[in-house]
């Protein structure tokens, strides 16, 4: 627990600072340009870039070192925010170089994500995982609470560029933290073995004219890219075979595609439904857009960190066993997709909030059992690849979304839309559900 100890306060520290900065810059944009191509644009600089490179990252998981995959990105980002602060200090500062870093920076979560959910297992001992991953779902909810906060505080007091050498320190500091973890001697020989057994795997899937030699692959860019292709077909098929994995990555990219997307209109919801509607909530009065659209976001948060915090207490009694964990995920998925409509046919305000907490607590209840499926339900040398697979699907399952929501949200009541997410959510628990009652294959 010590190891997991330090691999948490690690992220925690990277996640703060990449978020705060993260806000940082696209607030900036706005500001400076005030349209909305240009918001669209960081969006797919900032999200697609990890979903491509987690092709790419899921394979690398299980065939390198898992602890260099979490460093490594850190230190390439810091690097690079590094430059991005200079210009900024300089004036040269542009958006096609803000677009590039932040194309950087997704890039480094493609690899990174894989490699932290693949090295959990890793430092954590099989009947704690469903609790670290619950704290893992607590540090991203009070992330999403104070990294607005902050990076708001920060926007007023300091200039860009010094704000983007937070994110530069919290990489340092996080660094630091997944540097001090001692892995496993267990472990270490493993990823030798991991190695073994991907190959084994290809050879049984090309044939044995398929295989390649160590040095050649690193040779030949061209070979890396077929092995890595090759990579994600054998953890597509391997994911695809087993009830549960398939059930938790079709059913986490359909949730992303049909009721996440919505989620990311709530700005125009709360500007176009509640427009000139007060709150007094005793301890705040909500009057205007930024102040309905800070409580929009922190409703959400507490609802996932209460959510985790729920999670990390009764999960482990409640679901010890893989199957237990699917029902959850179910049950969550279709909570989702309740409290999706909830947020669409609300008229009150207060109302709406509530909604919103719950539709958080919802989102905590489908996170935590998910990865411990991923976790528990691989086999060692293919764990990466799931986690990298779940990675690409669920991060593309979001702007493919948006491309179907957002155009129907200016020719139809966008209450519809939420509405229409959320029901379409309903049928993806339902399939969760099934294939929880399906036999898994006892040679996975």
């Amino acid at each position: 627990m010590r190891r997991a100890a330090l691999l948490l306060t690690g992220q925690a520290f990277s996640l703060l600072g990449s978020s705060v900065v993260q806000f940082a810059i696209w607030w900036w944009i706005v500001l400076q340009t005030r349209t909305g191509s240009a918001m669209l644009l960081a969006t797919l600089f900032g999200v697609l870039p990890q979903s491509l490179v987690s092709i790419f990252g899921g394979p690398m998981a299980d065939r390198y070192n898992r602890k260099a995959l979490i460093i490594l990105p850190d230190l390439i980002i810091a690097g690079v925010t590094v430059l991005l602060s200079i210009s900024f200090a300089l004036d040269w500062a542009s958006l096609s170089l803000i677009f590039v870093v932040l194309l950087i920076r997704s890039a480094g979560g493609g690899i990174q994500q894989p490699a932290v959910q693949s090295f959990i297992p890793d430092v954590v001992p099989g009947g704690k995982l469903l609790r670290v991953n619950a704290i893992f779902g607590v540090i991203d909810s009070a992330n999403r609470i104070a990294a607005p906060a902050l990076a708001a505080v920060l926007v007023n007091l300091v200039p860009l560029w010094a704000i983007l050498l937070v994110d530069v320190t919290t990489a340092v500091i996080g660094v630091g933290f997944v540097a001090m973890i001692r892995v496993p001697r267990a472990v270490v020989q493993n990823t030798v073995s991991r190695d073994s057994a991907v190959s084994d795997r290809e050879a049984e899937a090309q044939g044995s004219d398929a295989a390649v030699s160590a040095d050649s692959t690193a040779a030949n860019p061209l070979v890396v890219l077929r092995r890595t292709f090759v990579d994600l077909k054998i953890g597509l098929t391997y994911a695809m075979r087993h009830p549960y994995l398939k059930g938790v990555i079709l059913g986490d990219a359909l949730t992303c595609l049909v009721a996440v997307a919505p989620m990311n209109l709530t700005l125009l919801l709360m500007t176009r439904e509640f427009e000139g509607i007060d709150l007094n909530l005793g301890f705040v009065n909500l009057t205007t857009a930024s102040d309905k659209l800070a409580a929009n976001e922190l409703g959400m948060s507490v609802g996932m960190l209460l959510g985790g915090a729920l999670m990390s207490v009764i999960g482990p009694k409640l679901l010890r066993r893989s199957v237990a964990q699917m029902y959850a995920v179910a049950f969550g998925i279709a909570m989702v997709g309740i409290t999706v409509i909830g947020l669409g046919v609300a008229r009150n305000l207060l109302l709406y909030l509530i909604i919103d907490v719950l539709n958080g607590v919802a989102s905590a209840v489908c996170v935590g059992p998910m990865r411990t499926v991923m976790q528990t339900e691989s086999d060692e040398s293919m764990v990466g690849r799931v986690f990298g697979l779940d990675t690409m699907l669920s991060t593309l399952g979001m702007p493919l979304g948006m491309l179907i929501f957002a155009p129907l949200a200016d020719v139809i009541p966008i209450a519809w839309v939420f509405v229409a997410g959320g029901l379409l959510a309903v049928p993806v628990a339902v399939y969760v559900l099934m294939l929880s009652r399906k036999d898994v294959p006892v040679d996975d």
